[in-house]
């Protein structure tokens, strides 16, 4: 009773949470929106000198944040899980340089256009996402076993390297300059109701699949032996597993650029306060994840207005001494 207590009041905190930030987030800027007409607009549908501000400018922005940052966080949750370090997510393995990858070759190359809401720039994310996982991870590969420190090098390796052909490509193409530097640094400033609704259709049922798979990734913590004793074809459910991570951060990538860091720091915050069962840890770090960014990108637009510091620079100043502090409490 106890347990369950817990958990129905970490989840009414979280819900509380998001819904403060969500207001605090479409209030805050160079015009001051108040909780009340916000409401008014919204839930009455009175017209204000602000609703347009409102309804096209800062609710897709905040929704865009809260899918994103929910997406992020649950593929950091289930890819520790997969490969039980706390130190492993979409960023440190190169997924996300990956992605940003492919979405800078669909720039150059003249292909990045949108149809019905769907970019072609996220399917060159998404393959950039996948091909650079499935090459990290095979790199790491010593025959039917992959150690996970070798894994992290690789990651770090491979997002290195594509972070200089980035930089090669940028070199070349001086034209596409500042939408290329919009991936790389990550960004919410460009904001559609389009993208919005493409990263809802990709993100939410990946997010919901990932969560079917919470029972699997609780086995998997008994080690992969284990697992395929009870049952489980443990090589079979981690390919369908980071194909959906890819999925989701190749839908990430394709509308806000890289956002580093938020899969690391959601799922650990969440183990240390609601316990290492997945069926919790996913959906609750994506709650958290989706808090989280909201709140980043609000301080980042608002911190030294008129400039507006990227999401993405926002999330790596609070994950680089989270990431510091997992190695030291590792070693």
């Amino acid at each position: 009773m106890n347990a369950k207590l817990k958990n129905y009041s970490i989840l009414f905190i979280m819900l509380a949470s998001l819904i403060i930030a969500i207001v605090a987030a479409v209030g805050l800027g160079a015009v001051r929106i108040p909780a009340r007409e916000f409401a008014e607009i919204l839930l009455l549908g009175n017209e204000t000198e602000n609703s347009t501000i409102l309804l096209q400018i800062r609710l897709p922005r905040v929704l865009l944040s809260l899918v994103i940052g929910a997406g992020l966080a649950a593929v950091g949750a289930v890819m520790q899980g997969i490969f039980k370090n706390p130190l492993v997510d979409s960023y440190t393995l190169g997924m996300s340089s990956g992605a940003a990858l492919g979405a800078v070759i669909s720039i150059v190359t003249g292909v990045g256009f949108s149809f019905a809401g769907l970019s072609t720039t996220g399917v060159f994310a998404f393959i950039g996402a996948v091909t650079t996982l499935f090459f990290v991870y095979n790199l790491a590969r010593n025959k039917n076993a992959v150690a996970v420190n070798s894994l992290l090098l690789a990651g770090v390796a491979v997002s290195y390297f594509l972070a200089a052909v980035i930089s090669f490509l940028m070199l070349l193409n001086d034209d596409n300059i500042q939408q290329i530097v919009f991936w790389t640094m990550g960004s919410l400033s460009l904001t559609s109701w389009s993208k919005v609704a493409m990263s809802y259709m990709v993100i939410v049922p990946g997010i919901l699949g990932l969560m079917l798979f919470a029972r699997e990734l609780n086995i998997f913590a008994m080690g992969d032996e284990a697992a395929q004793y009870l049952g489980i074809d443990v090589e079979k459910l981690k390919r369908i597993l980071l194909v959906i991570c890819s999925m989701i951060v190749g839908a990430v990538v394709s509308v806000s650029g890289t956002i580093g860091f938020l899969g690391l720091v959601a799922p650990h915050i969440i183990r240390m306060i609601a316990g290492s069962d997945n069926r919790r840890v996913i959906p609750y770090s994506a709650l958290l994840g989706a808090i989280l960014l909201i709140a980043s990108d609000t301080l980042g637009r608002t911190l030294i207005q008129p400039v507006e510091i990227p999401v993405g620079v926002m999330t790596s100043i609070m994950g680089g001494p989270f990431f510091i502090f997992l190695l030291r409490k590792q070693r």
